[in-house]
């Protein structure tokens, strides 16, 4: 019966006067529907913010190919050539997690893709007989993504092409392209930047639908970064303070334009979309319709959770150890570089090795599961026994979706939704926030040798009535300075996809990525039920200075050998 029901239809389409073969397929939508159909412009422009990554899927964190996680994924997938310094220009394509890897590491393709599509974009609003209301906001909107495109670019691989028109298969192949200075791409961002100000909004409270769209304020946000990047000493090898002007100027822009600190620190990253929080300056919103499962991705087998997928987004005992005591001191002073490293525990801290998680940054405890935590009412247990019979739920021992390092990650999970696969989260992933505008200024305030307003501004992080830190003192200046202006950085943005980049920006990633990543193992003793925390090395990291730069994938070079690759 069914075939005879598809026969008919099939014979009723023959006999039309249109032949089968000239009907527009129903399974897409023409080029030339696309751009004489409002609505239909309209949804291609907001496809358009697919190219921002975001952080919340299963394998969005790039915070498995630092210092901040465990990367415990296993010899021969897809991140395994980075940490192990295995990276060439043939792999380079293979450290992203394929389909569900919303932050795309390896940006190149992805990024050249959505800069073919905003070029359509213009070029097709040029032309369309659609009257659109808006149009010049829409066309700001779009700036405003290839601004940000061309970013993601430039901090993966310095200089690139800047393409602003689009070409057919029929040319293509005809056409070199050839990098643009750092300084040219940077000018490239601005300019587009410079030009969607004017027709954008200042900003969107967070419940309104359009929040995620771009605003002046999220332009200047991007500019702030851009700007940050470009006098830093990776992009600028000679320090110019007229780039770090600029630096500070951009920041400086939105330190008056009436955003605030989120007064919990945790709480601003586990609430829903749609929730007030004056913080946010840009953010990649979600719905139930269109939202994660990032806690499932996160979290540990307590939940039936990945743990990070293989486990590698535990966080890192090098993360742990940089949480200052709340007294404000640091637990530890560090000696040596890169494998020589060597830490001895600061005795003016407080800090009790045996009690490693007592007294600290109210940040750590926002962003990491450590034994002995409790959250949803669950009491974590990542202990093993002496004599290695019996082990609490929570360590590695009971699963391997529980971090070998004993952490798991609490940033970004919610407290007030349950923890399982048939929930859909919509915590929004932060682009953009005040406290970033913050570090920013400081940091170019420094570099400008304005070491009391740098302390203002890091002291105004940690100030937060949730984190309440003491502030830096006056007597520490210079370089002891510029480390704690890093390390605020570390701490506050921490799993939010930034320590990557600052590490490489600021040319200490020889040091940072060859030092051992370690985790805790925690022996409770079966007699006296007496727990040991004792550091145990993880993973072993090799690093390049050619590594402070992405290679483009080989094939890509031999297309076009005028791109030619930076220092590999």
């Amino acid at each position: 019966m069914r075939k005879l029901i598809i026969l008919l239809a099939v014979l009723s389409c023959v006999s039309c006067k249109k032949g089968i073969l000239d009907i527009t397929p129903l399974d897409k939508v023409s080029e030339d529907a696309v751009w004489s159909d409002e609505n239909l412009i309209r949804a291609y422009e907001a496809e358009l913010y697919n190219a921002i990554p975001h952080g919340m899927g299963v394998h969005g964190m790039l915070s498995k190919h630092t210092d901040e996680a465990v990367n415990t994924v296993p010899n021969g997938q897809p991140p395994y050539v980075f940490a192990r310094g295995t990276l060439t220009p043939d792999n380079v394509t293979t450290i992203n997690g394929g389909n569900w890897d919303n932050q795309r590491l390896y940006y190149w393709d992805y990024g050249y893709q959505y800069i073919r599509k905003i070029n359509v974009f213009f070029e097709q609003l040029g032309t369309t007989k659609v009257v659109l209301a808006d149009k010049a906001r829409l066309i700001a909107e779009a700036k405003f993504v290839r601004a940000y495109t061309y970013f993601q670019l430039l901090e993966r691989f310095g200089g690139v092409p800047i393409v602003e028109q689009t070409y057919q298969l029929a040319n293509g192949a005809a056409v070199k392209f050839k990098r643009a200075t750092i300084d040219e791409t940077v000018a490239y961002i601005d300019k587009n930047l410079t030009e969607a100000l004017p027709d954008l909004p200042q900003k969107y409270a967070a419940q309104d639908a359009n929040f995620g769209r771009a605003t002046k304020d999220a332009c200047l946000a991007l500019r702030s970064r851009v700007y940050l990047y470009a006098a830093s000493p990776l992009y600028s090898p000679t320090k110019d303070n007229a780039k770090w002007q600029k630096a500070a100027d951009a920041a400086a822009a939105l330190l008056t334009s009436g955003y605030s600190l989120y007064p919990d620190y945790k709480a601003a990253f586990n609430r829903s979309s749609g929730s007030t929080n004056d913080e946010l300056i840009f953010a990649k919103n979600f719905t139930t319709a269109n939202g994660h499962q990032a806690p499932m991705n996160n979290l540990g087998r307590r939940y039936q959770a990945y743990g990070g997928w293989w486990a590698s987004n535990g966080p890192s005992q090098n993360l742990v150890d940089d949480y200052d005591m709340t007294n404000g001191l640091q637990p530890f002073t560090v000696t040596g570089t890169g494998t020589a490293v060597a830490k001895t525990v600061n005795a003016l801290s407080g800090y009790n090795a045996q009690k490693p998680y007592l007294n600290r940054d109210p940040r750590f405890d926002a962003t990491v599961i450590h034994d002995e935590t409790t959250f949803h009412g669950d009491f974590y247990e990542m202990w093993v026994s002496s004599d290695n019979k019996t082990w609490g739920f929570d360590s590695y021992k009971q699963s391997s979706d529980n971090p070998r390092c004993n952490y798991i990650l609490k940033k970004f999970m919610p407290e007030d939704q349950p923890l399982n696969w048939q929930t859909t989260y919509t915590q929004p992933w932060p682009i953009f926030r005040l406290a970033e505008i913050y570090l920013n200024y400081a940091e170019a305030k420094f570099e400008l040798g304005d070491e009391a307003t740098a302390r203002e501004y890091v002291n105004k992080v940690r100030a937060r009535p949730s984190v309440n830190l003491p502030p830096i003192p006056a007597t520490v200046t210079g370089e002891a300075l510029r480390k704690r202006i890093y390390n605020e950085r570390r701490i506050e943005l921490a799993f939010e996809s930034h320590r990557f980049f600052d590490i490489r920006r600021w040319k200490i990633a020889i040091d940072i990525e060859n030092r051992p990543v370690y985790g805790m193992d925690i022996i409770k003793d079966v007699t006296t039920g007496v727990k040991t925390y004792t550091p145990i090395k993880q993973i072993e990291h090799v690093y390049e200075d050619k590594m402070n730069w992405l290679p483009i994938e080989a094939n890509e070079i031999r297309r076009n050998p005028d791109i030619a690759q930076i220092g590999w």
